[in-house]
């Protein structure tokens, strides 16, 4: 008996014409690539997130970022209550030797004032509800206690801050808004530096590629003097022409930040024009412009768009350390410089105004890498199965 499962097949000769991968073009296989790696899809996903919160952020939120209010200085995102009085919920904040009154559901009421402070015996006396509240902090050890007619007052437990979700700074001014538009600041100077270095970079590193000879080394030596001098030192410059601000960190970063830019080019450039297909078109006729355009830079693109994509993490770097060092954007306006700057002080008793900012930095450049990691391995046409 003959097995059937090594029967021959039928030729059927229509079949034989059909394509069994789909076809694709080289865009369509770039973004399948792309899709296909997590941790781009992740990036470019909270790269969207936060240029929105940047935007809509401030104008939805019902707190201004300069709006100051010092007797809500200095809250953090999440209350410990205590219970006083008649079921008054209370917050006392170790920081200023403050309580504050707050709602079931986390939302700020207001200050407490009118406590009689005891500077004999180290604590601050109020009457709530007929009943004598007081905050002893006669024992720094042990950090400040309320207490309630002599004895502790009950813990009733953690609740979100629901009028203030990341708290408030040493001025009473919302966490949550000024990190939008820190994240609004660095963004806008990220990506105004990328724009002008891609302009000048591919511009440069071009036409020094192409010409190639005597040009290329004058220019080549040009774009070197220039990466020897520090960022700072032309941000100090442009401070003395100017005022400190956000202008002097912008042009800074817009006329040093190309030479990277300029280098790949020029890299890719050099491997490019000895091709055949430069040759033919030269052969044509072709003007070096119609050449450039045509047919090098588009070969140059994926390179292009991976090194602008490396640069936008970095510029954010460089305007949240110059914010930090005091060279870059001035308060009150906020850049997650200045946010991490003005958090430092309070580093010991307020460790979550810290960590708003430096978390906001590391995951902007963690999201920015990984999507410049994801374009370089799918923008490269030998992995194009």
């Amino acid at each position: 008996m003959t097995d059937l499962r090594w029967q021959p097949l039928a030729r059927d000769t229509a079949a034989a014409e059909v394509i069994a991968a789909p076809v694709r073009s080289y865009w369509q296989d770039v973004r399948a690539r792309l899709w296909a790696n997590k941790p781009a899809v992740v990036g470019l996903g909270f790269i969207i997130l936060l240029v929105l919160a940047a935007i809509f952020g401030p104008m939805l939120s019902s707190h201004s970022y300069r709006a100051q209010d010092l007797q809500l200085a200095n809250l953090p995102p999440v209350f410990r209550l205590n219970q006083v009085g008649d079921g008054k919920l209370v917050y006392v904040n170790a920081g200023n030797l403050n309580i504050y009154e707050v709602d079931a559901s986390g939302h700020v009421i207001g200050n407490i004032g009118g406590g009689r402070r005891d500077m004999v015996n180290r604590r601050t006396v109020w009457e709530i509800d007929g009943a004598e509240v007081a905050l002893d902090y006669s024992q720094p050890s042990r950090g400040p206690v309320l207490m309630e007619n002599g004895e502790p007052a009950p813990v009733w437990g953690r609740v979100w801050n629901r009028t203030y979700l990341f708290g408030t700074d040493q001025l009473g001014r919302d966490v949550l808004v000024r990190q939008m538009m820190g994240a609004r600041i660095s963004l806008a100077v990220a990506f105004v530096a990328t724009l002008v270095n891609f302009l000048i970079g591919v511009t440069y590193g071009g036409l020094s590629g192409y010409i190639g000879g005597r040009t290329d080394l004058v220019m080549m030596r040009i774009v070197e003097i220039i990466a020897t001098i520090p960022l700072t030192l032309y941000v100090i410059l442009m401070m003395v022409v100017l005022q400190s601000g956000l202008i002097s960190v912008v042009l800074a970063l817009g006329t040093v930040f190309w030479v990277d830019m300029a280098r790949v080019v020029r890299g890719q450039i050099l491997t490019l024009k000895s091709q055949d297909y430069v040759a033919a078109a030269r052969t044509m006729g072709a003007p070096t412009r119609w050449i450039m355009v045509k047919h090098l830079l588009p070969n140059t693109i994926g390179p292009i768009l991976v090194t602008a994509t490396m640069l936008i993490p970095s510029a954010i770097f460089i305007e949240s350390f110059m914010s930090f060092i005091g060279l870059g954007v001035t308060p009150p306006e906020a850049s997650w410089g200045t946010l991490t700057s003005d958090a430092v002080e309070t580093l010991r008793t307020y460790p979550h105004q810290l960590f708003f900012p430096a978390a906001a930095i590391s995951l902007t450049m963690f999201a920015f890498n990984f999507l410049g990691d994801g374009l370089r391995d799918a923008l490269d046409p030998r992995l194009r199965q």
